[in-house]
């Protein structure tokens, strides 16, 4: 679970290779958020970037919950 976890984030916000290898036409977050920033629209390209910040972070939230309550003694 915690590879899965780690994969996911990783490959959300790997922008190179979401460059590379996208369809024409065909735009992401991380696209999106660096097409804004490159054309300097840095208050277009916020809400974008806090949603893929939130993506990565609430997985790890969830899952570090889980494993304290697994490490938590019954009783």
């Amino acid at each position: 679970m915690a590879a899965a976890l780690l994969a996911f984030v990783d490959v959300m916000k790997e922008l190179p290779m979401t460059l590379l290898l996208r369809p024409f036409n065909y735009e992401t977050l991380a696209t999106l958020v660096y097409q804004y920033a490159k054309d300097e629209l840095l208050e277009q390209a916020a809400l974008p970037a806090l949603i893929i910040v939130a993506v990565g972070v609430l997985p790890v939230v969830l899952m570090n919950r889980m494993i304290r309550q697994a490490s938590e003694p019954v009783g």
